[in-house]
């Protein structure tokens, strides 16, 4: 067995495309309309569905928001460098909520940035766990 992908709801498809792409560098994967169902399903990623895990980002046609809940946490992606890291997504017009520094209890460097639709997504510094 192994993780697949992790799905995500998003409101405005392409904005949430243009942040995971432009902002985070992940790749589309594949994308696949469903207009019997209004909805459409994109896949993103930093390697391609076989050798690793994915989003899938799902959007409903006639939904444009979602409210996030309190049981999600975030996603984690390492990254070399937080701070480089936090400085990329600013210079893209990208949102960090958290900025790179070590754990409150511990010396994992970490930050979070947040998407379009407010899911949290946690830099965690490459050496530092």
């Amino acid at each position: 067995m192994r993780l697949l992908h992790t799905m995500l709801r998003v409101g405005n498809l392409e904005h949430s495309l243009a942040f995971y792409q432009d902002v985070l560098g992940m790749k589309l994967l594949r994308r696949s309309d469903y207009p019997e169902g209004r909805f459409t399903l994109a896949f993103v990623g930093y390697g391609d569905e076989t050798s690793g895990t994915v989003l899938e980002l799902t959007h409903n046609w006639d939904t444009a928001s979602y409210a996030l809940g309190d049981a999600f946490g975030h996603l984690a992606v390492e990254v070399d460098d937080a701070y480089v890291a936090c400085d990329a997504v600013r210079a893209k017009g990208g949102k960090v909520v958290r900025e790179a520094g070590p754990m409150k209890h511990g010396s994992t460097v970490i930050a979070f940035v947040e998407d379009p639709d407010g899911y949290k997504i946690e830099f965690i510094q490459k050496g530092t766990q």
